[in-house]
């Protein structure tokens, strides 16, 4: 059995995707509800330094940068339950809503 069988694929389409148009920034394209976790790994495996983040629209609504996810995980705020639009600014608290 491979992964993909073990693991559906997401319900809303292109919940990751690299950005087709050449001038939008290299990055992965993700929505907001994923976790700082999940976020860092994806980076990790994707190899690149930011996340194009959008809401549950598609629409683009920032960025992140893997050096804020890093201060994020490590700041004594953290919880493994912050997801990235905690960390733009959504509804987070204060010491996380700060966006880079």
């Amino acid at each position: 059995m491979t992964l993909d069988q073990m693991h559906p694929r997401p319900t809303i389409p292109n919940a990751v995707q690299t950005l087709a148009d050449p001038t939008a920034p290299a990055a992965p394209q993700v929505w907001d509800t994923m976790t700082v976790e999940v976020a860092l790994s994806l980076m990790t495996a994707a190899r690149v330094s930011h996340l194009v983040i959008c809401d549950e629209d598609g629409q683009r609504t920032g960025r992140v940068t893997l050096v804020r996810l890093t201060d994020v995980r490590d700041s004594p705020d953290y919880t493994d339950r912050i997801r990235l639009r905690d960390v733009t600014g959504g509804s987070a608290p204060g010491a996380l809503a700060v966006s880079h």
